[in-house]
């Protein structure tokens, strides 16, 4: 077996090695030689939601291992650009270098910044500048739209909120959302499949514009809820097991105690 050659004992070299081998067409891995950024590109999200979950569950020796899954993502990605001739893994590590040192004048220079807010604005300012100099000028040019939706709507209602378009309150945001649930609901009556699923889409939108008046992450936020609700679930089904029965052998009533049941559990 043939084994990856690198120049140093540094971890990032051997790593960067390990991938120039496995996308090498000289014996190297037909899985990973069929690769395109667009079909890794999945396996890039993935990772990142999986570092986040890791984060989420406190697990520090699992968030090593996410990491360097993710950092594999970015090798692998700049693997390709390099075979392309377009660029490198250190183009990339010197891209985000110079883009730190220019965003942190404060740190790195001689610029005066006497609070978050004030460093905040000071970045908005570098960042519109950055969008003006590769011609997106819009306020909302760089706001990715190959983001999750809902993390998308939080920056692009930020963004827009920076230069005054956005409520005063979350009161203001509650009561859009209380006149998105009529409108939804109107719809659902009418039977306009169509029509729903617009309005579904401005309910989502807004409660993501509540989310950010809150300051909550309402990916973390529903993340934490997806885990609430498997957890009790799951307790249903182990105490309907007990009877050697599954969910599909109960009711809906039976259930709902059963949920009842471990939520009360929870708040001991």
């Amino acid at each position: 077996m043939s084994s990856p050659n690198p120049p140093t004992d540094r971890p990032i070299d051997r790593l960067l090695a390990v991938m120039a081998r496995l996308r090498d067409p000289d014996g190297g891995c037909a899985w990973d030689l069929e690769q395109t950024f667009a079909t890794i590109a999945p396996y890039t999200v993935e990772e990142a939601y999986e570092v986040a979950d890791a984060i989420e569950r406190g697990d520090l020796r699992d968030l090593k291992d996410e990491l360097g899954d993710l950092l594999f993502q970015v090798v692998f990605h700049s693997r390709m650009a390099e075979e392309q001739g377009a660029f490198a893994f250190d183009d990339v590590a010197e891209a985000i270098v110079d883009k730190m040192l220019r965003r942190h004048p404060h740190v790195f220079g001689d610029v005066e910044v006497r609070s978050a807010q004030e460093q905040t604005q000071a970045w908005e300012v570098m960042k519109a500048s950055e969008r003006a100099a590769k011609a997106k000028t819009g306020v909302l040019a760089d706001v990715p739209a190959g983001l999750p939706a809902l993390t998308r709507a939080v920056k692009l209602t930020k963004r827009a909120g920076r230069v005054g378009f956005d409520w005063p309150s979350p009161a203001e945001v509650i009561a859009k959302l209380h006149e998105e649930v009529g409108e939804l609901q109107a719809e659902i009556e009418a039977g306009d499949k169509a029509k729903m699923r617009e309005e579904l889409g401005d309910l989502l939108f807004v409660v993501a514009n509540l989310a950010r008046k809150l300051d909550v992450e309402p990916e973390d936020a529903l993340r934490a809820t997806n885990a609430k609700f498997a957890r009790r679930f799951a307790f249903i089904e182990a105490e309907l097991a007990k009877d050697g029965r599954t969910p599909e052998q109960s009711d809906l009533a039976e259930m709902d105690g059963l949920w009842n049941a471990a939520k009360a559990a929870e708040k001991l």
